[in-house]
């Protein structure tokens, strides 16, 4: 059923409610306190009770009709009555639904009209001087009723706002992430191959070519998975078109790489010039999908790093273990190492955030003797990690 619809449903049936009491109710509640409710009491009680049909759509309207009939019913000197019950809906059925300091402006100038009909039935000797805290109490009661609830809902409405906008940022990052580890690696291949081709290109042919393959199959990988990083996205966006419009979520170009894909990843370094070798102690084929393709892009970066600046004789070495709980990566490089200070680059600022988003660590650094090593502690049941962790 329509939000719309369900409303005017649930004001039809309180004004119906709101009617009858008014009608059935008004006569006791006078007879009660040792007074007769004329006919205009029950006039007014009614007129308050059918103008509730449209509290939710027009609360403002409705508040204004039933604080007026209340207000005169006041200053007539009624015996109070259900017509107060439906003046207190009235009040809180404003302040919840509209602007705080809109509502309270609204709700203070009911209160003091209210007072000056509680004193002109005073001054006719129709009321007593105590039923000024009474009256306000049928307004101030549900005014600060309405608005608690209103400045409840404002403010989780507020950080769901702002845990969707932090979402999105945080998928943004991930995509640049993703798409610099992809990108990178696949130029840096891509220019040590075009050099290999440069340098034997007149006396080696046939060499030649097969950095020209290389580089083939290095580009096209890196576009595939472009692609599949804006496929992913585009599932997103599919998921939400599901929900409206019933059309199914597309599916991603190919699975997301893991670790068990360090074998070509090493392959292809080897045809860059790139001596890697991979050493591995455990079973990856049944890692958490996160915890193995964040495992095989912080492999990828730290290669991609020693393509790129451990010079042309560097060898690598890949370990992958179990070291209790944690799933351990190292990749070690024999090759300059840094000649002095050395700055981390966003290269190894992303495989930092990378572990840390799954509750591990990850240190970097030269090594006695020259070379470099990356290592990642990465607990094998990762949970994303939370604010503060």
């Amino acid at each position: 059923m329509a939000p719309a619809r369900r409303d005017l449903l649930i004001d039809v049936a309180i004004t119906a409610a709101l009617v009858v009491i008014s009608l059935f109710g008004t006569g006791p509640a006078a007879a009660n306190q040792d007074r007769t409710a004329p006919v205009g009491a029950y006039v007014l009680a009614v007129v308050a009770a059918l103008t509730m049909v449209a509290w939710h759509l027009r609360p403002l309207w409705t508040f204004l009709a039933v604080g007026g009939a209340a207000v005169s019913y006041l200053a007539a000197g009624y015996p109070y009555g259900p017509i107060m019950v439906t003046l207190a809906l009235a009040v809180y059925g404003l302040c919840v639904r509209s602007d705080v300091r809109r509502s309270l402006t609204f709700a203070s100038a009911l209160l003091g009209v209210a007072m000056v009909a509680v004193a002109i039935a005073v001054a006719a000797g129709t009321r007593d001087w105590t039923e000024f805290a009474s009256v306000a109490a049928w307004i101030v009661v549900p005014a600060a009723l309405g608005v608690t609830i209103r400045v409840r809902r404002d403010a989780a409405a507020a950080v769901r706002s702002e845990q969707a906008r932090r979402a999105v940022s945080e998928e943004r990052l991930r995509l640049a992430q993703e798409v610099h580890d992809v990108a990178g690696h696949g130029f840096a291949v891509i220019a040590m191959q075009a050099g290999v081709a440069l340098r034997v290109l007149d006396r080696d042919p046939a060499g030649a070519r097969a950095a020209l393959e290389a580089i083939r199959s290095a580009s096209t990988e890196a576009l595939d998975g472009l692609r599949a990083e804006i496929q992913e996205l585009r599932r997103g966006a599919g998921t939400q078109s599901l929900q409206a419009g019933g059309e199914p979520a597309p599916t991603p170009l190919r699975p997301r790489t893991g670790l068990g894909d360090l074998p070509a990843l090493a392959a292809r370094m080897r045809a860059g010039g790139l001596p890697v070798t991979v050493q591995s102690s455990m079973d990856t084929s049944d890692l958490p999908d996160e915890l193995d393709h964040a495992a095989y892009r912080i492999v990828q970066e730290a290669l991609t790093n020693v393509l790129r600046h451990a010079g042309p004789s560097a060898t690598a070495t890949v370990q992958v273990g179990r070291v209790g709980e944690e799933l351990e990566i190292a990749v070690v490089d024999s090759g300059y190492g840094p000649s002095g200070p050395w700055s981390e680059g966003t290269g190894i600022d992303g495989m930092r955030d990378r572990a840390r988003a799954l509750g591990g660590t990850l240190i970097a650094g030269p090594v006695p003797g020259g070379g470099f090593a990356v290592r990642a502690r990465l607990p094998l049941a990762a949970q994303p990690a939370r604010d503060g962790s």
